[in-house]
C-alpha cells in the first residue's frame, strides 16, 4: 500500500519532458558550432532512463545515446554534426528524445528536438538586422502616415473660429441692432423689442467672444508691422 501511494502509476506517453535547447542550429563556416549540448532534466522523484533517436543518423554522432538520470538531477547530451555539406544547408532534422522508468520498457514522455545546418552565421545575423531594419522602418512609416492623416483635422479645427461661435456672435449682433422696449416709432414687432438689461448681457457676451478670437489668432509678422507703421 505504501509503494502504491508513494509512485502512482503513470500512463505511457504523458509525461512531460524538460530538455534544453529545442532547437539546435549549425553553422558550416563555424566549428565551434558544430557540437552542441543538450542538457535533460528530471525534476521527479524516480530515476529515469533516456534513449536519443535521430531521422538522420548517419548525419550525427550522439555521445551516450542512452542513460539515466537520477530523481531530480540532469544530464549532459553533446550532438556532433559530422557532414556540413552544402546540400544539406537549410534541411531540417529532427531528434527524438524518450524517457521511462528504469524497471520498465514503455516510454513515459517524448520531446522533439529540430536541427539545422546553416551556411554562416553572419549572413544569419545579417538577414536578422536587415528583418529588423525593416520592421522599425515599417513602423516608422505607420506612425508618419497616421500623424498626416491627423493633421488636417488639426489645422481645420485650429484655422478659425466654430460655427457655434460664428452664429452666437451674429445673434448678439442681432440683439443689438433690435429696438429697445419704449421706442414707439418702429416698423419691428413689439414682441422683437428688447429691454436694456438683454442688450447688455448680448454685448457682454459679443465681447467675450471678440477677445477669445484676438487671444487665438496668429501673431503678426514682423515684416507686416513694419509696413503697418509706414503707412500710418
Amino acid at each position: 500500500m505504501q509503494q502504491q501511494k508513494r509512485q502512482p502509476e503513470l500512463v505511457e506517453g504523458n509525461l512531460p519532458v524538460f530538455v534544453f535547447p529545442t532547437e539546435l542550429i549549425f553553422y558550416a563556416d563555424d566549428q565551434s558550432t558544430h557540437k552542441q549540448v543538450l542538457t535533460l532534466y528530471n525534476p521527479y522523484e524516480f530515476a529515469l532512463k533516456f534513449k536519443v533517436l535521430c531521422t538522420t543518423p548517419n548525419k550525427y554522432a550522439v555521445v551516450d545515446a542512452t542513460g539515466a538520470v537520477k530523481p531530480q538531477c540532469c544530464v549532459d547530451i553533446v550532438i556532433r554534426h559530422r557532414d556540413v555539406r552544402a546540400s544539406y544547408y537549410g534541411v531540417i532534422d529532427k531528434f527524438r528524445l524518450q524517457v521511462s522508468e528504469q524497471s520498465q520498457r514503455k516510454a513515459l514522455g517524448k520531446k522533439e528536438i529540430i536541427a539545422t545546418l546553416l551556411p554562416s552565421a553572419k549572413e544569419q545575423q545579417q538577414q536578422k538586422e536587415e528583418e529588423e531594419k525593416r520592421i522599425k522602418e515599417h513602423l516608422a512609416e505607420s506612425v508618419f502616415f497616421e500623424q498626416t492623416l491627423c493633421q488636417p483635422e488639426n489645422r481645420t479645427a485650429s484655422s478659425g473660429p466654430s460655427l457655434l461661435t460664428v452664429f452666437l456672435g451674429v445673434v448678439c449682433v442681432a440683439a443689438l441692432m433690435l429696438p429697445t422696449l419704449g421706442e414707439m416709432e418702429s416698423l419691428v414687432p413689439l414682441y422683437l423689442h428688447l429691454s436694456v438689461n438683454q442688450k447688455l448681457v448680448a454685448a457682454y457676451v459679443l465681447d467675450l467672444k471678440n477677445s477669445h478670437t484676438k487671444l487665438s489668432s496668429p501673431l503678426p509678422l514682423p515684416g507686416r508691422n513694419e509696413d503697418l507703421k509706414e503707412k500710418s
